[in-house]
């Protein structure tokens, strides 16, 4: 077991996590690739990690999502001063509102009394933003840093575990995925017997790459290094477990020049892809939604991964009535991807609220059940405990 390994789970052991652990332990199981439109079962995507269990985007917060039952693991993607990707939300680690104070923050960088002197503003994909940000620091740098609690106010829970782990590196995510594997692999050679291996599932990396043409234009491209990682651990074919997905359409069509691995348009509710605004493309997400939007996605990418108003849009805060949009993109033989699946009111659809508490826990799966009867062929999820209990009613095991 490596430090790295043993440090994340004494870490949890002594915070007695491991009563967030399910019940079952996860059992070997049938090989699956990427997926296909329409697969029999769909995909538990643990988005950030067991987000709504520990901070987001740290090697507990992974680890803890695979022993939870999750298919494929989430890192969104940002990158440091000198090159090396990292797991972030946004390349800002802490945002301040105008009047100084903290808006929003993954670290502990805004207490750092060394680093004050790197607060500034930048325009980040049209915003102005006031903060600090990673490609400001080394990898080195970074790693003095500690991990918090994105959204206290909603999961103070969490935040027992603000600053004791680190900010990690996409390779350090893959290395925890790699050992996952390993011992998934010697629980299907031990259950098959005589040395005979039982087929497993494997689990799966789902990275994003986060503002993508910002980053090119400061000479710190994502692209590149992403797909040297990916390659190096074995990531290079179309039917290897990951899926690279961006809001952005330049990125993904130079990833496709770059690797075979299984690419996925992110499509939002309003807006439309930065570098489309950067172009002057016109057309919105919404466009690329429709079928001919669809046709022009599969000639790059194998999925889309959609907000969930797109595939069952709200009508006064309750789900309304379902469009086209999950037959449409299976017909343009491409993955639905729905996003993000949240247990607590506050996210929740008025349908399946559970008391007045915005920070309680409402019924997760039954709006994770209402998408999969739309055919759906995975969805993102924080809570991926709850989202594969919800999964697997829907399939009926």
């Amino acid at each position: 077991m490596t430090t790295q390994r043993r440090t994340v789970l004494m870490s949890l052991w002594l915070l007695g996590a491991a009563a967030l652990l399910p019940a079952t332990p996860v059992q070997a199981q049938g090989p699956k690739g990427p997926g296909r439109a329409g697969q029999a079962e769909p995909l538990v995507i643990a988005h950030r990690g067991a987000s709504g269990y520990l901070p987001e985007h740290t090697l507990a917060a992974y680890w803890l999502a695979i022993e939870q039952g999750a298919d494929y693991v989430e890192p969104d993607l940002v990158i440091t001063k000198d090159g090396v990707l990292v797991a972030r939300h946004e390349n800002a680690i802490a945002i301040l509102n105008a009047d100084g104070s903290v808006r929003e923050a993954t670290t502990d960088v805004a207490e750092r009394p060394e680093f004050a002197a790197r607060r500034t503003t930048k325009m980040i994909d049209g915003q102005a933003i006031t903060g600090w940000f990673t490609e400001d620091f080394t990898l080195a740098e970074l790693k003095t840093l500690r991990a918090r609690e994105r959204i206290p106010q909603l999961r103070p829970a969490n935040t027992r575990f603000d600053n004791m782990f680190e900010v990690p590196t996409l390779e350090e995510v893959l290395q925890l995925v790699e050992q996952a594997n390993e011992r998934r692999r010697q629980q299907a050679k031990e259950a098959g017997g005589k040395g005979k291996a039982t087929a497993f599932r494997p689990i799966g990396v789902y990275p994003e790459t986060k503002h993508p043409t910002y980053f090119r234009s400061i000479g710190l491209p994502l692209e590149e290094p992403l797909v040297r990682v990916l390659h190096k651990y074995g990531y290079r074919h179309p039917d290897s477990p990951v899926f690279i997905q961006s809001f952005e359409v330049g990125n993904l069509r130079q990833l496709r020049q770059m690797t075979r691995v299984p690419l996925v348009q992110l499509l939002s509710a309003s807006g439309r892809p930065y570098d489309f605004v950067v172009s002057g493309d016109p057309r919105t997400y919404r466009d690329l939604a429709q079928p001919a939007g669809l046709a022009e996605i599969a000639t790059y990418a194998q999925g889309i991964g959609a907000n969930t108003n797109l595939i069952i849009p709200l009508v006064s805060g309750r789900l309304g009535t379902p469009t086209t949009l999950v037959r449409d993109a299976h017909q343009a033989g491409l993955v639905v991807h729905g996003w993000t699946f949240r247990a607590e009111n506050q996210f929740l659809p008025n349908d399946f609220d559970v008391g007045d508490d915005p920070r309680g826990l409402g019924d997760m799966g039954g709006w994770v059940r209402a998408f999969l009867q739309q055919g759906m062929d995975g969805f993102f999820t924080d809570q991926p405990y709850e989202g594969r209990l919800a999964r697997d009613a829907h399939i009926g095991r």
